[in-house]
């Protein structure tokens, strides 16, 4: 089934605060959601959509990676880009560590050991969306359930999300916490790995050099479209885990 159908039928309103991106994120992720764009449907290059939207070129380029970052699509050099089959999409909930362990019957504490005003270092500045080295909130916690160590907790976000007391991280989860700002989370783009400690780490941790570690980092978008958090966390293998619900298509 071509694209061109569904794309006619996008009305891009360019007095909304919603960026442009975000609106031709949201139309053709609804379209693939329903089927109206099915999988294995090769989409027209950067150009072509952006001449026939009347859209910038780094308009429609950031939207794609949008997609692709989701799961939605895949791009391959010299191929094109490409609607994936559904089957490899995983849902997930926008939750902090705090309320997963409330919920969980878990007693969970926090001590903030940073929360500072700082440079965003290259790689982050490009997850936030920021101009590199621009400032940004830097947050490193110790979180605990039931008394002991669990994870090792780094978040960045932008400068406008202030009023983050150390006190509040302390008693509330940072979802929770954005939330009360008025940020509807939208999204998130998350990447699950495994390491082994580091000295400082085990210390942190209660743990011993080179135990394993699980990771996480997570680039989280609110329902503009804007990245308003990213984190590079941390947790004790042998006392957590991840579990992903996988849904049949």
């Amino acid at each position: 089934m071509p694209v061109d159908p569904v794309l006619r039928s996008l009305v891009i309103d360019r007095s909304s605060p919603v960026p442009l991106y975000f609106q031709l994120a949201q139309h053709l992720e609804h379209a693939i959601d329903t089927g109206e764009v099915p999988p294995d449907t090769m989409l027209a290059n950067e150009i072509q959509l952006a001449a026939e939207l009347g859209l910038s070129r780094p308009t429609v380029r950031r939207a794609m990676q949008y997609l692709v970052d989701k799961g939605l699509l895949v791009r391959r050099r010299g191929v094109g880009t490409r609607v994936v089959r559904p089957g490899v999409r995983r849902p997930l909930e926008l939750t902090s560590l705090h309320d997963d362990l409330a919920a969980g019957g878990r007693s969970p504490t926090t001590r903030v050991l940073s929360n500072s005003i700082e440079p965003a270092p290259p790689d982050v500045a490009h997850r936030l969306a920021l101009p590199p080295h621009a400032s940004t909130i830097c947050l490193v916690r110790l979180r605990s359930a039931d008394g002991r160590p669990i994870a090792r907790l780094t978040n960045w976000l932008p400068t406008e999300l202030g009023g983050l007391t150390t006190r509040a991280l302390e008693e509330h989860g940072l979802y929770s916490l954005i939330r009360a700002a008025g940020v509807m989370l939208h999204a998130a783009h998350q990447t699950i790995g495994a390491r082994t400690a580091t000295s400082e780490e085990a210390r942190l941790l209660g743990e011993t050099r080179g135990a394993a570690l699980l990771t996480m980092s997570r680039q989280t978008f609110d329902d503009r479209g804007r990245v308003v958090e990213f984190g590079s966390h941390v947790y004790v293998a042998s006392r957590y885990s991840f579990e992903l619900s996988l849904r049949r298509p």
